[in-house]
């Protein structure tokens, strides 16, 4: 096998299972009764803390760290981030002008949950571009580590987007559905990243920063007042931490996996 075809191979393969990993997220879903108002706030807000925490300690600060080797890094984290908020800010407007909540492709989803989809869509963009690139390497450790680390970082994210879908009564299958279909520019570019990462590389802390700033602008202009509105300032803030530092607790433990 060629080179370019073992990249090919092993960052496709271990896309398409990151990419089925975000599905798992749906299953403890399952257990979530939508018609409590109580769970339906909570949810909401949980998973408005899990999307701040992974959009700050993990994109913004993993583009961050790439600054040993783009000095820029920081400074595209911080433009990504102003300009993913104002893409999906215009976004947000596309989505109300045209009524996307009524089309059939998007029957039984609310607004809300729409840009979810389309904010959990873009942050796996740069995540898939890291896989490629961590094969890119040359080091078939690390680039497995890089897959397996994303994998198990989906499942949570998975659980994400799948409770404000539960909330609004889709199904345990449409929840799994909806989260591995926002993975899936993890395997798609996954390998044109390792085969071209000279190129992708360099945008990597930006792409990091605009799929934060997307996210962070979901969380404050739907997911939180809505959170707040069914539940109260009380629970909505208690959700958003416990959620945060559910997330913050399971990225860390995926550091605690040795890097060669």
């Amino acid at each position: 096998m060629s080179e370019q075809m073992y990249l090919v191979y092993w960052s496709t393969l271990t896309g398409v299972i990151s990419c089925l990993a975000t599905g798992l997220g749906a299953i403890p879903v399952h257990f979530v009764k939508n018609h409590s108002k109580f769970l339906r706030a909570f949810s909401s807000a949980f998973a408005a803390g899990m999307m701040i925490s992974a959009s700050v300690f993990s994109l913004a600060q993993e583009g961050i760290a790439l600054k040993s080797k783009f000095p820029w890094a920081p400074y595209e984290v911080i433009l990504g981030l102003l300009l993913g908020a104002l893409f999906f800010w215009w976004t947000e407007k596309i989505v109300d002008r045209f009524h996307l909540e009524d089309h059939n492709l998007a029957k039984g989803f609310s607004k809300k949950g729409i840009l979810l989809f389309i904010a959990m869509f873009i942050h796996s963009i740069p995540e898939g571009i890291a896989i490629g690139v961590g094969f890119a390497t040359g080091n078939f450790q690390f680039g497995l580590i890089m897959a397996i680390a994303i994998g198990v970082h989906n499942i949570p994210e998975g659980i994400a987007v799948s409770l404000p879908l539960k909330k609004d009564g889709a199904s345990t299958l449409r929840c799994a559905w909806a989260s591995i279909l926002t993975s899936v520019p993890q395997p798609l570019l996954a390998a044109p990243a390792a085969l071209l990462a000279w190129f992708f590389e360099p945008f990597l802390a930006f792409g990091l920063g605009f799929a934060g700033g997307a996210m962070i602008y979901l969380v404050m202009a739907e997911m939180l007042p809505e959170a707040i509105e069914e539940g109260g300032k009380t629970l909505a803030s208690w959700g958003v931490m416990i959620g945060l530092c559910t997330m913050l607790l399971l990225t860390n433990l995926i550091s605690l996996i040795p890097t060669p």
